[in-house]
């Protein structure tokens, strides 16, 4: 993959909303309203009332602090139409969010989901049935704070996006040259597919480990066992990419055990470990339980898998 060097101005003039503002879509809407004149920003409740009184306020270990006002902060029903919409909820919310910004999507506009999953962009396009969707992906650490302000941990926060399903390159380019004109680290991906199974892999062991422990990374990575672990959900994740005939390489998951140990600070938390914490409702079906199924479908042995996922599943 390359990083993309298109920089339209234009392209930042167009009306553009982030629905879901918290780690990734706080962090997207952070990087995007110091360029995007028009953004909306998604929002309802006190987290609405916080950011029409104070920003959108981003406290980024990569980036720098910073604060920005969007030209509007509104509910999901209330978007008006839009040309570009970055879509960053929680998988269990995808559905009533689509619904909500029907009335904002028209033919041409482009839909990005930044969210966890393997297939949540299959999941928008079946849903809209209009629109154009570009497949994206983050690598990221991130989280809302009680005030609503958003911070971002580590040296790195990544986009990826790709052709897949009815978008052309077109869309990819036109997403690209956005999120590159708001200083957002981007490139475009060869094999979209490929890149998303890649971080659903580490997203595999890094938010259940975490999750199931609730230990931190260095907590897991000074704890032998747990890093057995890690590893072995890994495998277990890279077993069942590989019978569905997606293109994983070794070093594809050399790559993720090494930015385990190396990559991460030592106090990275993970977005389902924080809502098992909480007690609130979490991905574990999407981290976890979408293995274990698809295991069973094709006669893989996943043991840590489903340990895990039999603790976790009562957050989902």
């Amino acid at each position: 993959m390359e990083k993309t060097q298109s920089c339209d101005k234009k392209v930042t003039e167009k009306r553009v909303a982030v629905v879901g503002a918290g780690g990734v879509g706080g962090y997207l809407a952070g990087m995007l309203g110091r360029v995007c004149p028009h953004l909306t920003i998604a929002a309802r409740g006190r987290r609405k009332e916080a950011l029409e009184k104070n920003g959108l306020v981003l406290h980024s270990e990569y980036k720098g602090e910073i604060t920005v006002r969007p030209a509007r902060v509104a509910r999901t029903t209330e978007l008006g139409e839009q040309d570009i919409i970055f879509i960053c909820v929680k998988n269990y919310s995808l559905e009533e969010v689509c619904r909500e910004i029907t009335p904002a999507v028209k033919e041409d506009t482009i839909l990005i989901p930044v969210m966890n999953g393997v297939n949540p962009g299959e999941r928008v396009r079946a849903l809209l049935g209009k629109g154009k969707v570009v497949d994206a992906l983050i690598y990221i650490v991130s989280f809302s704070n009680e005030d609503y302000s958003i911070t971002q941990q580590g040296n790195f926060a990544r986009l990826c996006v790709g052709v897949k399903g009815g978008a052309c390159e077109e869309q990819v380019d036109e997403a690209a040259a956005l999120l590159a004109a708001a200083d957002i680290d981007v490139t475009k991906a060869e094999d979209i597919e490929v890149e998303i199974w890649r971080k659903y892999i580490l997203n595999c062991a890094y938010n259940v480990t975490t999750a199931y422990y609730d230990n931190d990374i260095g907590q897991l990575r000074a704890d032998k066992k747990k890093t057995e672990e890690y590893e072995a959900l890994v495998r277990e994740a890279e077993q069942v990419a590989l019978a569905k005939g997606v293109a994983i390489k070794k070093e594809h998951i050399d790559a993720i055990i090494e930015r385990f140990h190396h990559g991460y600070a030592d106090n990275a938390t993970s977005s389902l470990q924080r809502d098992v914490r909480a007690g609130r409702r979490s991905e574990a079906d999407v981290f976890s339980g979408y293995i274990v199924r698809e295991a069973k479908k094709l006669g893989i042995s996943v043991p840590v898998s489903e340990k895990m996922y039999r603790k976790l599943r009562q957050f989902q």
